[in-house]
């Protein structure tokens, strides 16, 4: 018999886990009011990366192809008029944490455009991705991320896929294990501990990266689903309360059947924040948090949270994992 929708068959790469086909509910109406509101989806089975790609599996890529990243490459300046030469050079954004308290109300004060950082040089010149190997690559954008895919065969997932897998079985629960950000005290994920951004206590064992796999697995056996880095997905954001097959679900009777199968998000054009400083990028969505999500600034570090990031943009804490569609 051949294996259908929820019915694996061999795994098509080692590693890999089989994600279950089925109904859950996606967002959250108690949090950031992009994840709102909660509605029921449906997503047909997949299979998924146990972890997230590490530095020594994006290194067999790019010498097998010669893939020169983004942050690897000057700027267009014909993309980012009246931008200051020294900004178009090869960089990526990097967290700089400050000595001393100075609020969280402009993160520019601890970001800084790093010349020379990239997935090599997570810090910039001078830093390199020794002893990291099994750490998730970082300093990827968009582009990256999709031409690793295409390599090995593989795709990103959609905002509903991945959030499906990284819930692990649970449905309508805050974390990807279940109500409680440390249950008994145990760090069950890279996160941030002490006061952002100037003091991480570290209770977690991390300042930054995390090898993969180094905190237990949810449900389904998939590591740092919650933390350590950020993942791509390959739908274009908007607000979920802008769907318009959201609102329609909205208007169904809560106790009706219907659930939306697999919801894209927006398109490439709507993803553009108009009012945005960083010109008109489009932006995509990207799950999971990282070790710089704290209570006290940014509690994303849940299976419900997003964010919209911009195409053109890599970071220090900006990773991916890959899906096979059955």
């Amino acid at each position: 018999m051949q294996p259908g929708k929820n019915q694996p068959g061999r795994p098509p790469a080692r590693d890999m886990v089989w994600i279950p086909g089925g109904a859950f509910w996606m967002g959250s109406d108690d949090h950031y009011p992009e994840e709102a509101p909660a509605h029921r989806v449906t997503v047909e089975g997949f299979w998924i990366d146990r972890t997230l790609v590490t530095n020594t599996q994006f290194q067999k890529f790019v010498k097998a192809t010669g893939h020169i990243t983004l942050a690897e490459r000057p700027a267009d300046p014909a993309d980012y008029p009246g931008a200051d030469p020294a900004m178009l050079q090869p960089s990526s954004i990097v967290f700089a944490p400050p000595d001393r308290p100075v609020g969280t109300g402009d993160p520019y004060r601890w970001w800084t455009y790093q010349p020379g950082a990239n997935w090599r040089h997570p810090e910039g010149p001078g830093s390199s991705i020794k002893g990291r190997e099994h750490h998730p690559v970082v300093h990827v954008a968009y582009e990256d991320a999709q031409a690793y895919a295409t390599w090995i065969g593989k795709q990103l997932p959609t905002e509903a896929e991945w959030e499906r897998a990284a819930r692990g079985g649970l449905d309508q629960v805050e974390f990807a294990w279940g109500s409680e950000l440390h249950p008994g005290g145990r760090m069950l994920a890279n996160t941030w501990q002490g006061e952002f951004p100037h003091q991480n206590t570290r209770e977690d064992g991390y300042e930054r990266t995390s090898p993969v796999g180094a905190f237990p697995a949810n449900g389904y056996g998939l590591s740092d689903c919650i933390g350590n880095v950020w993942e791509w997905t390959v739908d274009w954001y908007q607000h979920h309360g802008a769907d318009a097959e959201i609102q329609r679900h909205q208007r169904q009777p809560k106790e009706g059947c219907c659930t939306i199968p697999n919801p894209r998000g927006g398109s490439r054009e709507a993803s553009i924040d108009p009012t945005s400083q960083h010109l008109g990028i489009p932006r995509k969505v990207v799950k999971g948090g990282s070790f710089l999500c704290a209570p006290s600034y940014c509690r994303r570090y849940r299976p419900a949270a997003r964010m919209a990031q911009g195409i053109d943009t890599s970071t220090c804490h900006m990773g991916f994992r890959c899906i096979v569609r059955s």
